[in-house]
């Protein structure tokens, strides 16, 4: 009778502990010519992490930009590579309640002008384009 308590007690203390919700996170995927920019968002309480492998075909630039709705939260770039490629990782903060909801992630030439991008979404996706 004591070991039917006790495991009933057991059952009831880990129902009432909330589960720890996974991360969130979303698939990068930026393809412009040769030159890609592929990896993982992650989103935590108040930043984002971004692990992706960077391939510059002639010279590229990769920016990466943390939102909450509209608002700016944090802005990061790579420098300019030329004909290389390596991990190129982003740790953008979201120091606001609640944390940043979609980021921007794009890629420019060496004088900066736009070639392709991505808007990745808290829920779990990206969309091409900057939303």
């Amino acid at each position: 009778m004591a070991a039917t308590a006790a495991a009933s007690i057991a059952a009831m203390a880990l129902a009432a502990t909330p589960a720890s919700a996974a991360a969130a996170s979303a698939t990068i995927s930026i393809e412009y010519g040769a030159s890609y920019y592929k990896g993982t968002a992650s989103w935590s309480n108040r930043s984002v992490g971004i692990d992706a492998s960077f391939k510059a075909s002639n010279c590229r630039r990769v920016y990466a930009q943390a939102f909450a709705g509209s608002t700016s939260l944090d802005f990061k770039s790579s420098s300019t590579w030329c004909n290389r490629s390596g991990p190129a990782d982003f740790a953008l903060d979201a120091d606001v309640v609640g944390g940043s909801d979609n980021i921007w992630v794009y890629m420019t030439d060496e004088n900066q002008n736009y070639l392709k991008g991505q808007t990745c979404y808290r829920a779990g996706y990206c969309v091409d384009g900057l939303h």
